[in-house]
């Protein structure tokens, strides 16, 4: 059963820049999907969209909808949107520096209600990530990338929302921790039946994770597939992993862009 549904939008901002055009895309109830493409294809945008973060950024959608467990929700407030079960999980590690990492946890659950229920969620955050339970009482502006990522992604799970919107979680991050917060991803969905819409550029890392993907371009989709015929896809294993069909590295200067356009879209 689809959680989300995204149904053809388009997004303006500033009523005149046109982002989205026609974007469709679903998110099954428990599961991840990912959310591919380069940068400036519009992936940010479209979690803002599900998200209601556009209307800070003077941004609306114009056309199509978006249903959430059968709402409709593309009217809604951030805090409406929020309160139903949808969390952002933004780009950059946006942590409150001057709190330390349980004050930054506790903030999260202010759609909670009871003590019991907060304790508990900080509790389940210390499970998935150790490291914040050591560092609970410092300051978060003090805390590395790593554990930064790690907290924001905690801060999620208090909101306990059905849907968690991911921005780039490896951004910045060593290659070891971004397999350590992948697997994490990974056990959160399945361990707590959250479903995940996650866009990251490392394409390897989110196709081993996700069950289905969609590429973007330009404001738009131009395929989608199980991830393990994306994995097998020639313009993707060229394109996001980096492969040719002889296994050898190739850049995107390689080959001429309009071919790899013509074959998705035909």
């Amino acid at each position: 059963m689809a959680l989300l549904n995204v149904n053809n939008i388009e997004v303006i901002y500033h009523d005149v820049i046109l982002v989205l055009k026609g974007l469709s895309l679903t998110v099954p109830e428990g599961a991840i999907v990912a959310l591919l493409g380069a940068n400036g294809a519009g992936k940010s945008t479209t979690l803002k969209a599900v998200s209601g973060l556009l209307h800070a950024e003077d941004g609306h959608v114009t056309d199509g909808s978006i249903e959430f467990d059968g709402t409709r929700i593309d009217r809604w407030s951030a805090e409406r949107i929020v309160k139903k079960g949808v969390f952002q999980v933004m780009e950059g590690r946006r942590v409150f520096e001057d709190l330390t990492v349980r004050e930054n946890l506790i903030v999260a659950a202010h759609t909670v209600g009871r003590r019991s229920q907060v304790a508990e969620g900080v509790d389940r955050v210390y499970a998935y990530f150790p490291r914040l339970k050591e560092r609970e009482r410092g300051l978060a502006g003090y805390l590395s990338g790593g554990e930064q990522q790690m907290l924001v992604i905690g801060r999620a799970l208090m909101a306990q929302p059905r849907l968690i919107l991911m921005d780039e979680p490896s951004l910045g991050l060593s290659p070891l921790l971004v397999s350590e917060i992948f697997e994490i991803i990974e056990r959160i969905s399945r361990e707590e039946g959250k479903a995940i819409l996650l866009v990251e550029q490392n394409a390897r890392m989110a196709l081993e994770i996700a069950s289905h993907g969609y590429v973007m371009e330009n404001g738009k989709i131009v395929l989608d597939d199980s991830t393990a015929k994306l994995k097998e896809n020639e313009d993707i294993k060229m394109f996001y992993l980096g492969l040719t069909e002889m296994g050898e590295k190739r850049s995107y200067r390689d080959v001429k862009h309009y071919k790899r356009r013509k074959r998705w879209l035909s």
